[in-house]
């Protein structure tokens, strides 16, 4: 009879001070498990790297008020012991909030996070909407136009994505998008076809004038209600 090796997995909450793109993150959730001393689970790719699973990842330019990572372990370590670990192995910039032993077996954050609620802050009257956001999205669809690198121009569909949209200030909308199968929808997408703005289909794009925010990750119960991760 072979004996597999027991794994543990760690879910940590920590959020980044300003803005960092998923690559960058990733090798500081690396550095710091690697400085941390704690038991690990190499990674397939690397053995003398840490296993980890960081997501959903930010969208190009995008900030948020909180990350996950799941971290595998070797042996048991309490949670308070983890996230003393890592807090003092933290690299400038990441601020490790809480630490959870999750069972083995539950889905990664990036697969239980079937909704995405986002908030962008700006000046959109520079845009010029034809009308408020709440009125655009109550549309039959909602068009994106998209330019690809050989100047071919396509519409994208977003209103499959689109739970609910919110406009409680003139600087200040809030977006609730879900996934469709492995697809989601970039919030800057949903606003750019609310403001007349083409995008690139391939390149990374923003918005001038805007700041988009994660604002929190859900999950969906077999009964539709969510529940914040």
């Amino acid at each position: 009879m072979i004996n597999t090796p027991k794994i543990y997995k760690m879910r940590v909450a920590f959020t980044v001070d300003g803005l960092w793109d998923h690559k960058r993150i990733f090798a500081a959730l690396r550095n710091m498990v690697l400085r941390s001393g704690l038991p690990f689970e190499p990674a397939k790719v690397n053995k003398n790297w840490p296993r980890l699973a960081y997501g959903p990842a930010l969208g190009y330019g995008q900030y948020s008020l909180q990350e996950y990572a799941d971290i595998y372990l070797s042996a048991p370590v309490k949670q308070q012991d983890v996230l003393t670990a890592l807090q003092r192995a933290a690299v400038n910039g990441v601020n490790v909030l809480r630490v959870q032993r999750v069972p083995y077996a539950l889905p990664s954050v990036s697969n239980l996070a079937e909704v995405q609620r986002y908030s962008a802050e700006g000046d959109f009257s520079v845009y010029r909407p034809a009308c408020p956001l709440e009125e655009f999205c109550k549309g039959k669809h909602v068009n994106v136009t998209l330019t690809a690198a050989n100047g071919m121009k396509m519409t994208q569909d977003l209103k499959p994505f689109i739970l609910s949209v919110s406009q409680p200030a003139p600087d200040k909308a809030e977006l609730l998008l879900q996934r469709q199968g492995d697809k989601t929808a970039k919030p800057e997408y949903v606003l750019a076809a609310w403001l007349g703005v083409e995008a690139p289909a391939e390149a990374e794009f923003t918005l001038e004038r805007l700041k988009i925010i994660r604002q929190a990750l859900y999950w969906r119960d077999a009964a539709g209600e969510l529940h914040a991760i």
